[in-house]
């Protein structure tokens, strides 16, 4: 019986990933619902091939013109807005939830699939940046089965497989540096977004190729990891490894560590995820090891990329600070893009706003959807005195 997926999502890198995989097994997945933002040309081709029964887009107006594209005759319903997208993630009858949408936005349809006992590929690692608590409770009290797709939390979580979690000693969350890791700090201040969008071995979204440069996707994964697999951030160590060859490693009591390695593709943690505990024939190739020659590992340079630092910060703190740290991020990135800020000034609305925030422990839902709302304005706020 195949299995049927609701994608949040679909017109990213992994939901177009995804879509590749699914199309390469018919015979084990269909899709019931697609949902994205506002690229409803693309979204109106994958409605046409896959013949969802559900699609979402941002708003009404997109809602429109996704509807003006589409033939007449395809089963799909056209809804939008939040209600919508949780509406795809609770859709009857969808065994797996792929949650690839970009930042906070992620976090409600998460929350709604988890409460109508969807299992869960989760790429979008702001949900646990933002509620991890409040999320794997509800994942728990649910049984419902929640599988990482970042390349990094895939492979720990393989490496997992086949030993006593009493035995885990280490995290080893490598990184691959992003383009400036042996840039000058002196020359930071002419980065230009164009720059930053070249990274030099993953193809992604834009956000997250901009937290690669600032190394704030490697902290908002030691976040994503301490959730995921019950460890403290003093059991993570953060590992620069230029090559992307080893995408994790766990070390054990014993001083074994092991690691997975494969070629910087995002399909493979997919595929994972979406077949667990089967592996599909992918044809991905090998890694060239004897063409790459060497594989190297490197302390991360926070002096020079500081946003590291405030992952880990807001960790040592609690409470809502890492929604806090999540959304004013999430502003700080859009504003470099924007060209309204510059590189390195990134982190610095990022402290700032961490600075200004009074943090609540023990928070609920609403509490954290609050201090995200407060946390992006006072982000906003910062951004125009700049």
């Amino acid at each position: 019986m195949r299995k049927a997926l609701s994608l949040l999502g679909a017109t990213g890198s992994i939901g177009q990933s995804t879509l590749t995989i699914v199309a390469q097994f018919p015979e084990l997945f269909t899709v019931s619902a697609l949902a994205a933002h506002t690229r409803v040309e693309l979204l109106a081709d994958q409605i046409k091939r896959f013949r969802p029964q559900l699609a979402v887009v941002a708003d009404k107006v997109h809602a429109r013109r996704l509807e003006e594209l589409l033939p007449g005759g395809l089963p799909t319903e056209v809804l939008y807005g939040e209600d919508g997208y949780q509406m795809a993630a609770a859709l009857e009858g969808v065994d797996m939830v792929v949650g690839a949408m970009v930042g906070a936005a992620g976090l409600k349809p998460t929350l709604a699939a988890i409460a109508a006992g969807k299992d869960i590929a989760l790429a979008n690692k702001e949900t646990l940046v933002m509620a991890g608590e409040v999320v794997m409770g509800q994942v728990a009290a649910k049984g419902v089965r929640l599988l990482p797709v970042d390349s990094e939390h895939s492979a720990i979580f393989q490496s997992l497989v086949g030993h006593r979690r009493e035995d885990l000693a280490k995290v080893l969350l490598t990184a691959s540096g992003g383009p400036f890791r042996t840039r000058r700090a002196e020359s930071f201040d002419t980065i230009q977004p164009a720059d930053a969008l070249k990274h030099p071995n993953w193809s992604m979204g834009s956000k997250i190729t901009i937290d690669s440069a600032t190394l704030m996707n490697k902290g908002l994964e030691v976040i994503e990891a301490m959730w995921l697999f019950g460890v403290t951030a003093e059991q993570i160590e953060v590992v620069v490894h230029p090559e992307s060859i080893v995408h994790s490693m766990v070390a054990y009591r014993d001083g074994s560590v092991i690691g997975q390695m494969g070629v910087p593709d995002m399909k493979g943690a997919i595929a994972y995820a979406l077949a667990y505990p089967e592996r599909l024939i992918l044809e991905q190739p090998l890694p060239d090891f004897t063409g790459i020659g060497a594989l190297t590992f490197e302390t991360p340079d926070i002096g020079r990329f500081p946003c590291l630092r405030l992952a880990f910060d807001a960790v040592s703190t609690g409470g809502t600070m890492t929604a806090v740290l999540n959304a004013a991020n999430e502003m700080a990135v859009t504003a470099f893009m924007n060209e309204q800020i510059g590189f390195t000034q990134i982190p610095r609305v990022i402290e700032a706003v961490m600075a200004a925030h009074a943090v609540r422990y023990h928070a609920d839902i609403d509490d954290i959807i609050a201090a995200d709302g407060w946390a992006r304005e006072e982000a906003a706020r910062l951004v125009a005195q700049l």
